[in-house]
């Protein structure tokens, strides 16, 4: 598992590492880091590496400097090395030490637009070291000319710990990317750890490849609230039946799916809960011949229309995939009633938007213990929580999160799973293959059938499960679209058991 931290915890472990290194020990392992990182990138990318020119945008801070120090490395290998500066004053260090290597420095306010284009227009790569990850905002007028400029042949574009422009906290991007107030990186290389912005949208289209440069300060970082799961995490929720086994003690998920619009939504969340792990699938029938169907396809899964609350043996539901209103909202209703886990997906999400009633539920199943989640998009979160999305995405998951007391599965790029305590968690797994019709009902299923296998076995923690449902989710799409094959929901959900398969095999990539 990785940990992701945010600026005032870096801030805090480099302070900390500081005290205690060689004075400039951290801005040297991370010049050198950075220098290794371009110098395999122009090995493979350009004909004659160290005749290569690059350039180097840079501002007035530390992030300057560990792109001048890398510059001097790359100066002394022959490389020709260009320093623009976007601001009156610079790393002088840094600096110093990249002109006594033979590097150039042109300030970009006091040249013309056509030099800097000539600039651009000679260069194989440019080294993004405008600002760093204490910056806030698109970037100034100056900087964003240079950076237009001297990009406007489209050369390699490597970022120093963060896209200047992006909040390296957030993910956020305020700056037009049109005007060049936000850098769009080919690679960017980070140091120390991951910053929660190179992970989350809209920052990770920004980031390009994303390569993580040790300078000592893991150590000292404090506990973070952020999270990256991987496949040897995800295999713990995922675990193989013993000799002791049997259907009702692997737990049993109760799906509320479907409408006579949407019985594929029905088959297919039904699908991915017949294999999240629990021992039976139990299907509400809720007289509108949806269960005819899932059980013709599905032999193995039960129905019946009994009130979910007599339905003790269940240790979890799914409620919402392919719901119409109207009706259906007598299910969410009877659902949410239940004393154990919900997941609610679809339109249960609408149907709660519009019911205040529904919200209240929700807080009170948390008070007495009980977990819900929920799983929108961006388009069902906004009808949610209006104009939440407005502050961020990360802000408005952790907010709705707070405010409905309810495990948030926001979907995007870059999923993210909050808590009401504060926990974030955040996927890198699932990739842009999942953007297909059904992908959601598919990933409803399987965080429904994985939290009520987790239930019965007593885990407390179900909102690592929902985040490692997400990543199986995401590892079944990039199974189904290996080699460039086209996807869609059925491919997802065939993928599954491979998916699985590879998170107890404990494979992360």
């Amino acid at each position: 598992m990785m940990h992701p931290a945010s600026v005032a915890d870096v801030r805090a472990a480099e302070a900390a590492a500081m005290a205690v290194a060689p004075s400039g020990d951290l801005m040297r392992r991370a010049s050198l880091g950075l220098a290794d990182i371009v110098s395999r990138l122009l090995m493979a990318h350009v004909s004659r590496p160290t005749k290569a020119s690059i350039v180097i945008l840079a501002g007035s801070g530390s992030n300057g400097g560990d792109a001048f120090f890398a510059g001097a490395v790359l100066a002394s290998q022959g490389v020709n090395v260009t320093a623009v500066t976007t601001s009156h004053s610079w790393h002088e260090e840094g600096m110093a030490a990249l002109v006594t290597q033979g590097g150039i420095h042109v300030a970009a306010d006091d040249i013309a637009d056509e030099q800097l284009a000539a600039i651009g227009e000679s260069c194989s790569m440019v080294i993004d070291g405008i600002v760093g990850i204490g910056g806030v905002g698109g970037l100034r007028p100056g900087a964003a000319r240079a950076l237009t400029l001297i990009t406007a042949h489209n050369p390699i574009v490597v970022s120093v710990d963060i896209p200047s422009g992006v909040d390296a906290d957030s993910g956020t991007v305020s700056g037009d990317v049109m005007t060049g107030e936000v850098v769009t990186a080919d690679v960017t290389v980070t140091f120390g750890v991951l910053k929660p912005g190179l992970l989350i949208a809209p920052g990770k289209e920004h980031a390009g490849l994303v390569e993580l440069v040790d300078i000592g300060i893991t150590d000292f970082l404090k506990s973070s609230e952020f999270a990256v799961l991987d496949g040897v995490d995800v295999a713990s929720w995922l675990p193989e039946p013993t000799a002791r086994s049997h259907k009702y003690n692997r737990g049993v998920v109760g799906v509320a799916a479907g409408s006579p619009a949407y019985v594929g939504a029905a088959l297919l969340c039904t699908g991915a809960a017949r294999v999240g792990g629990v021992g039976m699938v139990h299907f509400l029938d809720r007289g509108d011949a949806v269960d005819t169907a899932v059980i013709s396809r599905y032999p193995d899964v039960v129905a019946s229309g009994a009130d979910p609350r007599s339905l003790t043996r269940i240790t979890g539901w799914v409620c919402g995939s392919g719901f119409g209103r109207g009706v259906d909202a007598d299910a969410v209703r009877a659902v949410l009633a239940v004393d154990s886990p919900v997941v609610l997906d679809a339109s249960a999400l609408a149907i709660v938007a519009d019911d205040d009633s529904l919200r209240t539920r929700i807080i009170e199943r948390f008070g007495s213990g009980l977990t819900t989640v929920i799983t929108p998009h961006s388009g069902e979160f906004e009808v949610m929580f209006p104009d939440l999305l407005a502050k961020g995405r990360l802000a408005a998951a952790l907010t709705a999160a707070h405010e409905l007391q309810a495990i948030v599965v926001l979907k995007g790029s870059g999923t993210l799973i909050t808590t009401p305590e504060g926990r974030v968690f955040i996927d890198t797994e699932g990739t842009a293959v999942l953007s297909c019709a059904g992908s959601g009902d598919v990933l409803a299923g399987l965080i429904g059938s994985m939290v009520a296998a987790a239930h019965a076995r007593g885990e407390g923690d179900l909102a690592t499960a929902t985040a490692a449902a997400v990543w199986i989710h995401g590892r079944a799409g990039r199974i189904a679209g290996a080699r460039g094959k086209p996807v869609t929901a059925l491919e997802i959900l065939a993928s599954l058991p491979d998916a699985i398969s590879h998170a107890r095999r404990g494979e992360s990539s």
